[in-house]
């Protein structure tokens, strides 16, 4: 039998080196972490969390959601809800304190007609820049605002501008608040963007699981949400509010905010 030699030198290297590959390895590979009312962590290395983008599902479950946040304006927000009811789509709205202070009786509407409601927080801030308690308040006086108009129990909340971070994420999971942003803009709040174009670009890449950004007051949004609709029923697609498409338990969230059940 051959004996091999190892010097102590190349022995340490050895050794040091599976080490780095266990260390690089666990961070790459390591566990994501979720469940009912969490929130999951990606694994960069930074320990980041990240919010719901879209749904993972499986093929034969065609399901996408379209959804409205409204700051300012209302003037289009009646087009857009005799749209949906005549093709029978619920949706989901997230509304700001300062826009619900000024049409009460709008939101009021958009509840009894069936729709879900979402958090935007009260004034609409850069949340990233604010303290936890800051933050907090910003969720917690939209949440009491909204169940007071409407007796809606708000859980869902999408973040202004689409920013966040570990803190903001962390201050709504600690209120049982799940963070939804999108997996579509459809840049409907961009005025010189027409009717088809907002279509097109919402129609281009949407598969299952997809969640499209609309806005209340968008000039074309209404027109644009017509063939949007159907063409998804077309192709056999339901049209659900977020609630309805999330996993509530037994789930992670990878690293580019796909939600997906567990194996």
């Amino acid at each position: 039998m051959k004996v091999i030699t190892i010097s102590r030198k190349k022995l340490v290297q050895f050794l040091l080196g599976g080490l780095a590959f266990v260390f690089i390895f666990s961070i790459v590979s390591g566990p994501l972490i979720g469940g009912a009312g969490k929130l999951a962590q990606t694994v960069t290395g930074r320990n980041k969390m990240v919010p719901i983008y879209q749904v993972g599902l499986e093929k034969e479950d065609k399901r996408v959601s379209i959804s409205f946040d409204a700051c300012w304006g209302a003037e289009y927000t009646d087009d857009i809800l005799n749209v949906l009811d005549k093709y029978g789509i619920k949706s989901t709205f997230f509304l700001v304190n300062i826009w619900l202070n000024d049409y009460p009786e709008i939101a009021k509407e958009i509840s009894n007609k069936g729709h879900e409601l979402g958090l935007h927080t009260v004034s609409h801030p850069h949340l990233n820049n604010l303290s936890e308690e800051e933050i907090k308040k910003e969720l917690v006086e939209n949440r009491a605002l909204i169940e007071q108009l409407t007796g809606q129990k708000a859980y869902l909340f999408r973040p202004p501008f689409g920013e966040y971070s570990n803190k903001v994420l962390k201050v709504a999971e600690s209120e049982g608040i799940v963070t939804i942003q999108w997996s579509i803009d459809s840049l409907d709040w961009v005025e010189s963007k027409s009717k088809d174009e907002i279509v097109n670009r919402v129609l281009k890449d949407i598969s299952s699981g997809d969640i499209v950004l609309f806005h209340n007051n968008g000039q074309h949004t209404a027109a644009a949400i017509v063939p949007i609709i159907e063409k998804l029923q077309a192709d056999g697609y339901q049209i659900v509010p977020i609630s309805e498409l999330i996993y509530k338990e037994n789930y992670y969230i990878d690293s580019q905010g796909t939600q997906r059940k567990k194996k």
